[in-house]
């Protein structure tokens, strides 16, 4: 179907937007990969945002769904892409511990020293040393 086959006035199309959104949103998060992928696959934006910028991958990440994270981030979601709170998908994920999650973070390439905290930082803190053994060496200044 396409926007031109939908007979709703602007209001009511609009509305069915943003309920979809929010149930695409609903989807990451609660790991339902069969209905979210292929609306990804038709053109739904990978990196669509909740009202307080939290990712589809984000949420997936955050609630452990490691093979969605993988999914979306094959079909081009940003591994980096942090909430308005500055939080990373990837410290997200470490700081609930889903290790499995945070494998699939770092093979997409995401970057352990963004956000604040960085999921480096949220490793330490919460002294998750298996984690914090699989980042890199920082590239950045040392202190």
């Amino acid at each position: 179907m396409d926007a031109e086959d939908v007979d709703l006035p602007a209001d009511q199309l609009q509305d069915a937007v943003v309920e979809l959104a929010h149930s695409m949103l609903d989807m990451a998060r609660t790991g339902d990969a069969a209905r979210l992928l292929p609306l990804v696959d038709q053109g739904a934006p990978v990196d669509m945002r909740s009202a307080d910028g939290n990712s589809m991958l984000m949420l997936a990440a955050y609630h452990g769904h490691a093979q969605l994270v993988r999914e979306l981030a094959r079909r081009g979601a940003d591994v980096d892409l942090m909430n308005d709170r500055g939080q990373t998908p990837l410290a997200g994920a470490v700081f609930k511990g889903f290790n499995d999650v945070v494998e699939e973070l770092l093979d997409a390439g995401a970057d352990p020293d963004l956000g604040t905290p960085s999921a480096r930082e949220s490793a330490v803190f919460f002294q998750h040393q298996a984690i914090a053994a699989r980042f890199p060496e920082p590239t950045g200044p040392v202190d």
